[in-house]
């Protein structure tokens, strides 16, 4: 079994970007949140087209976990903290956090977390 980790839109963008450097977690077992999901489908719908946009949501759809209250919180004081981060990464990095697993990414804000498979182009 492959270890559970979570994806980031960085990462789900250059896994279908078809990033060699990326091609490794294309089989990881993954969880990701709403936020994330809808931040790839606006950036696909923007990039590619909407049938893109929709096929790719719906296959990385699968991965998206629940979230809760005390979640939003510990992420937003996270972003306080944190001010370049988006909204969806402060979330995603706290449930990475929480369920102890690495959070994938290539966004430079991350670079040196604890914690972090930072996997840049």
């Amino acid at each position: 079994m492959s270890e559970l980790m979570f994806f980031d839109t960085y990462a789900f963008f250059e896994i279908i970007r078809g990033n060699p450097k990326y091609s490794k977690y294309d089989n990881e077992s993954a969880i990701t949140t709403i936020f994330n999901i809808a931040e790839f489908n606006f950036a696909l719908k923007r990039e590619f087209d909407i049938q893109t946009a929709e096929n790719y949501t719906d296959k990385y759809s699968q991965f998206i976990i629940d979230i809760d209250i005390e979640d939003i919180k510990k992420a937003m004081t996270l972003r306080i903290k944190y001010r370049k981060l988006s909204m969806p990464d402060a979330i995603g990095y706290t449930i990475a956090q929480k369920y102890n697993i690495k959070f994938l990414t290539g966004d430079e804000e991350f670079k040196n977390f604890p914690n972090v498979e930072f996997v840049k182009k």
